[in-house]
């Protein structure tokens, strides 16, 4: 149980003790947190944070929360850049009840158009939300977005300038992506940052305990709802966990590349 700590530490490098807890015990190595704690000290193994700049104190309105999957999600990009020094363009999506990544693009100029696109390719494979939750940058206030949004009967759903709490379901994720994924790769070029994205996407998605959702990862979430538990059920203790693989590895040849599928272009 101490050797696969440290492995999944060193794999996972701002994972701590709290998300790897959860994966040993889906391995079936520990139950008790106290445990897995203890070690994780003797091991040194703490995750150094990062301190926030304080604000000034101020009422908090919390945002309301959708009961159940595909009602809303949030859109926003980030950005980031390859060796060369080239600055690319990263397009998330996230469903805010399931809290998965249900798409993303990775390209270096990226419009109205393409996000339009992206949205019709979910359509068949996922299905549409009621609303989008996005910011008022021009791709998500373009013509081809209004004009996708009538002909898909999808209402768009802008957030106050200035307020990006305001969409702070997927300002969440975009700080748990740059942290854990963007901070720790250098990306050699667009494929390469395609497939390692990817490969982190879908890790998230599978495999990463979220704490909002009993630290259970978004897709047994996902499944959970399906069987009829939901969030009612979200402190229950995980169930078939042996079905969910706890690595996402394509052989293809390039041992360098631990990824699935491209992202979508």
């Amino acid at each position: 149980m101490r050797n696969r700590l440290k492995e999944l530490a060193a794999e996972y490098p701002r994972y701590g003790c709290e998300l790897l807890h959860p994966m040993l015990k889906a391995e079936g190595l520990v139950i008790n947190l106290k445990r897995t704690y203890r070690i994780y000290i003797e091991e040194s193994l703490q995750v150094r944070r990062k301190r926030r700049k304080r604000l000034a104190s101020r009422d908090r309105v919390p945002m309301p929360i959708p009961d159940g999957m595909n009602q809303r999600w949030s859109m926003d990009f980030v950005s980031d850049q390859l060796a060369t020094g080239r600055r690319f363009r990263i397009l998330n999506i996230v469903d805010d009840y399931t809290r998965e990544c249900v798409g993303q693009i990775v390209d270096f100029s990226l419009t109205g158009e393409r996000v339009s696109r992206l949205l019709d390719q979910l359509m068949h494979d996922r299905g549409l939300p009621k609303a989008v939750v996005t910011d008022n940058g021009p791709e998500f206030t373009s013509k081809a977005m209004f004009l996708w949004s009538q002909r898909a009967g999808v209402e768009l759903r802008f957030i106050q300038p200035g307020k990006p709490t305001q969409n702070g379901f997927v300002e969440s994720f975009n700080g748990k992506f740059r942290d854990a994924c963007l901070n720790e790769n250098w990306f050699l070029d667009l494929a390469d940052a395609q497939r390692t994205i990817e490969s982190w996407r879908i890790h998230y998605n599978t495999v990463r305990p979220h704490s909002s959702l009993g630290y259970r990862s978004p897709e047994q979430f996902r499944l959970a709802c399906e069987n009829g538990c939901g969030k009612d059920g979200r402190d229950a203790a995980l169930e078939n966990s042996s079905s969910f693989p706890l690595s996402h590895i394509l052989d293809d040849g390039d041992n360098s590349t631990n990824s699935s599928l491209l992202c979508r272009t």
